[in-house]
């Protein structure tokens, strides 16, 4: 396979990973992956839900927007994926979806506490919110802004939206999407029983980021989830 194949195939993996970590909305959301040869973006083709991607339903999209390969108009959001990768030249992969749990935290305004595992990944900090807009990231100048506010933290809260998350790696960006999503959920269950009394200090959070989130266990959980999606799509 071409390096370029290569990248295809990641973003295939990585939008069925998405559909195998619960966070499908029927045919909206999207991972892309850099264009090792600098063209653009890997994306998933408009109309297909995450479980559905495969090799004809992707895009080479270029950062004027512009599909090079595959058919069809590109996502109205591309802007997200092709202002984050602009902006970052570290990263490699982008991640987009409407996660509920993540939709509906975010909804109530309170800070993202590292009460699980899963919250630490922002090492005992907020998550970052995006609200300038509710709406669809349409623009250069509204990705351009999301990728301002996500800054060099592994994934942001889109309220009234969704998430985005990002990584140097595939597996890292599916994985911070993920987690983020699973934070919320979790601080959504404690706090429907009450005050939230425990979680972790800064200095534990940071710790246990390095511990539980370090390069082997993101790799361990995403190659759960590609698992898990080439199994559902041989059912």
């Amino acid at each position: 396979m071409t390096a370029a194949a290569d990248a295809r195939d990641l973003a295939i993996r990585a939008n069925n990973s998405l559909a195998a970590a619960g966070q499908s909305d029927m045919v909206w959301g999207h991972a892309a992956v850099r264009d090792p040869d600098g063209r653009g973006i890997w994306i998933k083709a408009p109309g297909w839900g995450f479980e559905e991607i495969d090799e004809g339903r992707t895009q080479l999209v270029s950062f004027d927007a512009e599909v090079l390969e595959g058919a069809g108009k590109p996502h109205k959001e591309c802007h997200i994926h092709l202002e984050i990768l602009r902006a970052r030249p570290d990263l490699n992969a982008t991640v987009h979806t409407h996660g509920r749990s993540a939709v509906a935290f975010a909804a109530l305004g309170t800070p993202l506490l590292p009460i699980s595992h899963d919250a630490t990944i922002f090492e005992g900090e907020d998550a970052p919110r995006f609200t300038l807009t509710g709406g669809l990231i349409t623009t250069p100048e509204l990705g351009r802004a999301l990728a301002e506010t996500l800054g060099g933290a592994p994934a942001a809260l889109m309220p009234k939206h969704g998430l985005v998350a990002a990584g140097t790696s595939v597996q890292a960006a599916v994985m911070h999407a993920v987690l983020l999503d699973r934070a919320c959920q979790t601080q959504l269950a404690a706090m429907a029983a009450g005050p939230i009394q425990v979680y972790s200090g800064a200095d534990e959070a940071a710790a246990k980021r390095a511990e539980c989130w370090a390069d082997s266990q993101i790799d361990a959980g995403w190659t759960y989830l590609d698992r898990k999606a080439q199994a559902e799509r041989k059912v």
